[in-house]
């Protein structure tokens, strides 16, 4: 199984190699061009300024990444965060995704995260089964939302509750204030 780690700003290439595929042949992502290794970076240090950027490594080779975004830049969304997991082809369906998953959420429900939500383009039965198989519900369908490759897309909407705390403790604690050891990434 491949260790879970926080990205680094090396990382970025092999991220942007691992996504490009997802962009410029298949629906799943709505970009139309895909990031360059400069723009990767960029959005890995945003990002990593308050929530969790995971790489997946094995042998030195990025086999995945999973990260949280904000929701919404509304004050009210503070505690509700949108996730992404993308793998390289030699990682499907051997549990990698589930494992970086895993290691996110535990991470965001450290962070004082209520609630997550993942956006999937349809159709994408491995997606759905991985994110009901990690506890996330359907949601509703974002009908024709998007237009790719000729086609008008939908998006299924999926989301959990990481707390069952009736209010926010406090604000999150932004991803470089935990401490992390090798024990949150098992």
């Amino acid at each position: 199984m491949p260790t879970i780690r926080p990205a680094r700003p090396e990382d970025a290439a092999a991220i942007a190699a691992v996504y490009a595929p997802y962009v410029s042949e298949t629906a799943i992502s709505f970009e139309i061009t895909p990031p360059d290794t400069e723009e990767m970076s960029r959005r890995m240090t945003a990002c990593m300024a308050v929530y969790p950027w995971l790489v997946a490594e094995d042998g030195g080779r990025i086999a995945g990444y999973a990260y949280a975004g904000r929701y919404s830049g509304r004050a009210a969304y503070d505690w509700a965060v949108e996730v992404t997991v993308y793998l390289h082809p030699d990682y499907h369906r051997k549990r990698v995704g589930r494992h970086l998953y895993q290691t996110l959420f535990a991470i965001l429900r450290r962070q004082g995260v209520h609630s997550l939500f993942a956006g999937i383009t349809l159709p994408n039965d491995a997606s759905v089964g991985l994110h009901r198989a990690l506890g996330m519900r359907e949601i509703g369908i974002y009908r024709e939302v998007g237009f790719k490759f000729g086609e008008w897309r939908d998006v299924q909407w999926m989301g959990m509750t990481l707390s069952d705390r009736a209010s926010p403790i406090g604000p999150l604690t932004p991803f470089p204030q935990l401490t992390l050891d090798r024990r949150d990434f098992e």
